[in-house]
């Protein structure tokens, strides 16, 4: 088994997970903070994220708790293997005094994905500061 790493982004967030929820599940939202996408929270269903870079995630869900927790497979086919990603991507809400602790862990980078691992960590901080805007106007 090859030994993988993980990107892992935390942030209080000044919303009540409901609102981070709505946020992380409906595809309009999802297309503001991520990418466009035809993503329906329900377990097994196959959907793609599409990048303003032109590439194309095949992702699947994989759980959904309401509110608390929604994870689902993150993958990128390239023909140069330092590119091609199995991922998993996990989202866990966790209620705080301040609003919400998001989490988001993407795990399954080969050691030779350096540069795909690198655009993860600065990517998912992009990623992060645009959910917290959509997530402000988000009702």
């Amino acid at each position: 088994m090859t030994e993988t790493r993980s990107v892992i982004v935390e942030r209080e967030m000044p919303h009540p997970p409901e609102k981070l929820w709505r946020a992380l599940t409906q595809p309009h939202l999802i297309a503001e903070w991520l990418m466009k996408n035809d993503f329906v929270p329900r377990v097994g269903h196959r959907f793609n994220l599409r990048g303003d870079w032109g590439g194309v995630l095949d992702c699947e869900v994989l759980t959904v708790e309401p509110n608390r927790s929604l994870s689902y497979s993150w993958d990128f086919a390239h023909d140069d293997p330092a590119y091609a990603l199995k991922s998993v991507v996990t989202f866990t809400l966790t209620p705080s005094a301040k609003g919400t602790h998001l989490r988001m862990e993407q795990i399954g980078f080969r050691p030779e994905q350096k540069q795909a691992f690198g655009g993860a960590k600065a990517g998912w901080q992009q990623f992060f500061a645009k959910l917290e805007e959509v997530a402000a106007r988000a009702d």
